[in-house]
């Protein structure tokens, strides 16, 4: 079968005279893998024909390599290129070369049906580019040329030349970007010199300072966003001072000559392979017309009732309502001895429930909490601490204060109806501590209906339980004395305690608790450990004091566990399933147990049955 025609004769030379073209088709007849610092910079350069000319210079975008992985770019494949941009790259001190970038693609046909090469195309000049003002394909032109190429009709954004102008120092003018046609951001890679972008700034971190054997320097970072993606672009030194003030959050700015390089996704998590250093070539230009539609920033809000199940150090986008605010606290830190100012804040939602947000330095001193601000955070981290869930800002984090939002209309609302009066639970609540709640509630018959401990992380949980039984014959041991060591120690029966964590012999040990004791609500019941901390604040004794009475005064120890049997308490659970040789079994752990306060309980009865009633009426 003769697949004459099916490409687009003479596209390449057109493509690299600057002409835009619509979807040309062209053939592939070989693939190269460029190998990069790792996977994520990885590229392709691919090996082209439209019949009447071959071109090697032609790279794969990098979103596009898994269909070269896959083999969906074998050779023969005759595929037509939806998006594409071409650029200038340096070849040596003295020449460029053209490349063209393919940005997206569809497989016309697959290589294995094609079977062939089409046509007997010959190698395009290797000029760097077809000259733009002689009237053959293949006329010489200088190896340099001031074109910063074009994208496709298939995409909404072009380049100008006017992005390669720059600001000197000799007292021209800055070149104004405000009327220059953009790139996408994902468009963008280090085979580029010549774009402008025009994008919003998510987030901008304070200035960070440095010194070492190299010498001192200083950067700041911001996260900037388009209709395409998002990246994150560097500013050092120089840059650092002359841009810092300049850039606000929220506002849309144009930039170009920015230098490109892979993202190192250990500091960050944007969704782009690629990041942006400034230079002192960059210029930055505020964008001001207000008919230029940009997306805003985007939140992925965090009811604050699920953050006592985050992980730690997770950054996570929160919006609440201010419903009490603490004193400002001054204190010395006792690693670096700097006298520190910090402020907690206690921020509610319509998940009923509160979470505490520490503001530290001038946030701390210049907040105010006159009537109850709304507070919308993006990138706030999650603190853990005794066992509760605090949330804080880091240098990339965004706080606005009563935003013109619909989500502040409808917290607001919620607030002023009286919805701040059914919040019952604080997942900043610590283990041990407090009257608060600080995971939800559930009966064991719901805890096991939902397969709570079966996943790859602990689950939480609290219930009002009775206490049943409780097994008093293990429930203490002997520990090491060491005050950071608390391994059970082997009586060696010559007056020495062994300690194998720490491989020595002690003349004495301490007491530790660990209690097992049977627990359950009116659905349910299930063994639960409870350890040396809490088990003193439920039985109102000592280790040491329980210690001796079982040695010596069994009757009196054997009371002492009584009298907590029969007694209801508020337990907040941890649950997970654990495996002891091929076994599976559930452990239970009591992390807080304290008594029931009516108060909050009858509340959280009541909200229960006013659920109830509102499902019965639909």
């Amino acid at each position: 079968m003769s697949y004459s025609g099916l490409l687009t004769t003479g596209c390449i030379a057109d493509i690299m005279r600057g002409s835009e073209l619509e979807k040309p088709v062209v053939q592939i007849l070989g693939s190269k893998r460029i190998a990069g610092g790792g996977d994520q910079s990885e590229r392709y350069r691919l090996l082209i024909s439209d019949e009447q000319y071959l071109y090697s210079f032609a790279m794969l975008a990098t979103q596009l390599n898994g269909l070269h992985q896959n083999g969906q770019l074998a050779e023969f494949t005759v595929i037509r290129i939806d998006r594409y941009i071409t650029s200038m790259v340096n070849r040596n001190e003295k020449s460029e070369k053209r490349v063209l970038i393919i940005l997206d693609l569809t497989v016309v046909k697959p290589g294995a049906t094609v079977g062939e090469k089409i046509g007997n195309p010959q190698p395009l000049t290797d000029l760097g580019a077809v000259g733009t003002n002689s009237g053959g394909a293949g006329s010489a032109v200088p190896a340099r040329t001031e074109s910063a190429g074009s994208i496709s009709n298939g995409s909404a954004y072009q380049n100008r030349s006017v992005a390669n102008t720059s600001h000197t120092s000799t007292g021209g003018a800055t070149p104004s970007l405000q009327d220059t046609l953009t790139h996408p951001i994902n468009s963008l890679s280090p085979y580029q010199n010549k774009w402008v972008i025009r994008a919003r700034v998510m987030t901008k971190s304070g200035i960070r300072t440095w010194s070492n054997a190299k010498g001192e320097g200083k950067l700041f970072s911001m996260d900037i966003m388009d209709e395409s993606g998002e990246i994150r672009v560097t500013a050092f030194k120089e840059q650092c001072d002359k841009f810092f003030d300049m850039i606000e959050v929220d506002k849309v700015y144009y930039i170009t000559k920015c230098q490109l390089k892979p993202a190192n996704k250990q500091y960050s998590a944007l969704k782009n392979d690629y990041e942006m250093t400034m230079t002192n070539e960059t210029l930055i230009q505020e964008c001001n017309d207000a008919e230029i539609a940009m997306p805003t920033i985007q939140y992925n809000f965090v009811p604050i009732s699920q953050i006592a199940n985050m992980e730690a150090n997770a950054l996570i986008d929160v919006i609440g309502i201010c419903k009490e605010a603490g004193e400002v606290v001054q204190f010395t830190a006792k690693t670096s001895g700097r006298e520190l100012k910090k402020r907690d804040i206690t921020l509610v939602d319509m998940s009923n429930a509160a979470v505490s947000l520490t503001l530290w330095g001038e946030e701390a001193q210049g907040f105010s909490a006159t009537n109850n601000p709304v507070l919308m955070i993006k990138g706030a981290r999650v603190n853990e601490f005794g066992g509760g869930k605090s949330i804080g800002l880091v240098s990339s984090s965004v706080m606005k204060t009563n935003p013109n939002s619909e989500e502040a209309f409808k917290i607001t609302g919620w607030y002023r109806n009286g919805g701040c009066n059914n919040v019952i639970n604080s997942v900043s609540t610590r283990t041990g501590t407090g009257s608060g709640f600080s995971t939800e509630w559930m009966t064991f018959h719901e805890a096991k209906e939902k397969n709570l401990g079966n996943g790859d992380k602990p689950d939480y949980f609290q219930v009002k339980a009775l206490i049943h039984n409780i097994k008093s014959g293990n429930a203490i041991y002997k520990a090491c004395p060491q005050a950071d060591c608390n391994k059970k120690v082997v009586d060696q029966d010559n007056g020495q305690f062994r300690c194998e964590k720490c491989n020595s012999d002690f003349p004495n040990f301490k007491y530790r608790l660990l209690v097992n004791m049977l627990i359950g609500d009116w659905t349910s019941n299930r063994w639960v450990t409870i350890f040396t901390e809490l088990a003193e604040q439920m039985l109102g004794k000592t280790s040491q004091e329980i210690g001796e009475a079982l040695d010596s005064h069994t009757e009196d120890a054997e009371q002492i566990f009584s009298s907590i049997s029969f007694q209801s308490f508020m337990f907040k659970l941890r649950t997970k399933v654990e495996f002891y040789g091929d076994s599976a079994r559930n452990k239970t752990t009591a992390v807080a147990a304290t008594p029931i306060n009516h108060k909050e309980y009858n509340a959280y009865l009541i909200k229960n049955i006013q659920e109830m009633t509102g499902i019965s009426k639909h």
